[in-house]
């Protein structure tokens, strides 16, 4: 079930979950963790705190707790969801 919901804080501790289209393991197709893993250094390099995760075949899972921003939360989980995909799809053709 997608819940969206537009965050007006800035900051706070939010619970994160997305999935790859149609449920496709593409995290364990393409080995693409680390991808992951570069998001959560990028979140701390910006001082947000990654409270807890768990990395899936297919999904995400994490507490997140964010420090005051002048970016949207919204905007920081979406950008960082598209980094993600886009490294997926590079590899996914890499791979043919």
């Amino acid at each position: 079930m997608s819940v969206r919901k537009q965050i007006t804080e800035v900051n706070g501790v939010y619970f994160i979950t997305f999935t790859c289209a149609r449920w496709l393991p593409l995290f364990e197709i393409t080995n693409g963790y680390d991808a992951v893993y570069k998001w959560f250094d990028y979140l701390k390099e910006k001082g947000h705190y990654i409270v807890g995760y768990v990395i899936m075949p297919y999904h995400v899972h994490a507490i997140v707790a964010f420090s005051k921003t002048d970016q949207l939360i919204n905007t920081i989980i979406g950008n960082g969801k598209r980094f993600m995909a886009y490294e997926l799809v590079k590899r996914l053709k890499v791979m043919n």
